[in-house]
C-alpha cells in the first residue's frame, strides 16, 4: 500500500463496483488495514450505495475508489461531490475511471479532458494524472454491453486529487492590517532649500539680505489719486449730475447720500406743531406733533383717512 501513500493510523474508505472480484476486493482490503494498523480504520462502500451511507462530512483521510483489478468505474457528479464530502481537508482521493477519447453521445462515459474538470467541479484540487492505460477487448465488450454504445478507444485512468484546508461553507475571520505607509516625498535640491527656507536664526544673521516691504512702494504710490481720473469714459460733465446706470466713480453712491439727507419741509409751516394749527386738509391730522425737520413717513391707510 506504499504506493498509495497511506500511512498508520489513517482513516480510509475503499469503493468498489460489482466488476470486482470478491476475492480480489478481500485481498485489497486486507493489504489497507495492514498499512493502517489497529489504531487505523478502513470502511468498505459500494458505489452504487454511497450516496444512501451516512458517513459525517471529513471522516477519511483517503478515499480509494475504483482502483481494484477487473474495475470499470464511472464515477457521476453526485459520487464525486460525496467523495469530496466525506475526504477530510487536505486529505486525498485517488480513483480510477473509464474514458474514452471518443466525443459524442457515450452514454455519461467521459472524454479524457473531461476527467479533470469534473474532479475540479466536485471540489478538489491539485488533479494530477497518475496512470493510463487502455482496456482489455474482453473489458470493452464488458463496457459496451453495460452502458449500450459501440465506442472502442476506451483507457482506464487513474487520477489524484485533495481536498482543500477548509471545509465547503466555513468561515474564517480575515486579518487585515491598515498599516499607514508613509508617502515618499520627492527629493528636493539641498542648494534650493537653503534658498526659500528662513528660520528663525535667519533673523539674526547679518548676512541675510531681508527687505521691508514699505521699500518696495515708489512715492508716485503714495499719492492719493485725483477723483478726475477714476472717472469712467463713458462719463459726461453736464450741467445736471446724473450718475451713469453703471456708475464706477461713485457719483451714484454720492447722490444717494444726498437723497437721503434732505430735510422735509412743511407748506405751510404749521404741520409739526399738531392738529391744533394744521389745516383741514392736512394730511398729518391724526398724528403727534413732531420736530420741524424730522422727517416724518406716512403710510398708505393714514394717506386715505386724510
Amino acid at each position: 500500500m506504499a504506493a498509495h501513500g497511506i500511512s498508520m493510523g489513517q482513516q480510509v474508505a475503499v469503493i468498489w463496483d460489482m466488476h470486482s472480484p470478491a476475492e480480489a476486493l478481500q485481498s485489497f482490503v486486507q493489504n489497507i488495514q495492514a498499512a493502517v494498523g489497529v489504531e487505523g480504520h478502513v470502511s468498505v462502500e459500494n458505489i452504487n450505495q454511497l450516496l444512501q451511507s451516512s458517513h459525517k462530512e471529513s471522516s477519511f483521510d483517503v478515499v480509494l475508489s475504483g482502483l481494484l483489478p477487473g474495475s470499470l468505474t464511472v464515477h457521476s457528479a453526485e459520487v464525486l461531490a460525496e467523495i469530496a464530502r466525506i475526504v477530510k481537508p487536505g486529505g486525498r482521493v485517488l480513483l480510477k475511471e473509464v474514458v474514452t477519447t471518443e466525443t459524442g453521445n457515450n452514454n455519461g462515459l467521459k472524454t479524457i479532458p473531461k476527467l479533470p474538470a469534473a474532479l475540479t467541479l466536485s471540489g478538489l484540487v491539485e488533479i494530477k494524472e497518475l496512470q493510463k492505460e487502455p482496456l482489455t477487448s474482453e473489458q470493452i465488450q464488458s463496457l459496451q454491453e453495460r452502458l449500450g454504445f459501440q465506442c472502442n478507444e476506451i483507457y482506464s485512468v487513474q487520477m489524484e486529487g485533495k481536498k482543500p484546508n477548509f471545509e465547503v461553507g466555513s468561515s474564517s475571520q480575515l486579518k487585515i492590517s491598515f498599516v499607514k505607509r508613509e508617502r515618499e516625498k520627492p527629493a528636493v535640491d539641498p542648494m534650493a532649500a537653503k534658498l526659500w527656507t528662513l528660520s528663525a536664526n535667519d533673523m539674526d544673521d547679518e548676512d541675510a539680505d531681508l527687505l521691508d516691504s514699505d521699500e518696495l512702494l515708489d512715492p508716485e504710490d503714495l499719492k492719493k489719486p485725483d477723483p478726475a481720473s477714476l472717472k469712467a469714459p463713458s462719463c459726461k460733465d453736464s450741467g445736471k449730475k446724473k450718475a451713469c446706470k453703471n456708475c464706477t466713480c461713485g457719483l451714484a453712491e454720492e447722490l444717494e447720500q444726498k437723497k437721503n439727507n434732505i430735510q422735509p419741509k412743511s407748506a405751510c409751516g404749521n404741520c409739526y406743531l399738531g392738529d391744533a394749527f394744521r389745516c383741514s386738509s392736512c394730511p398729518y391730522r391724526g398724528l403727534p406733533a413732531f420736530k420741524p425737520g424730522e422727517k416724518i413717513l406716512l403710510n398708505e391707510n393714514n394717506l386715505h383717512d386724510a
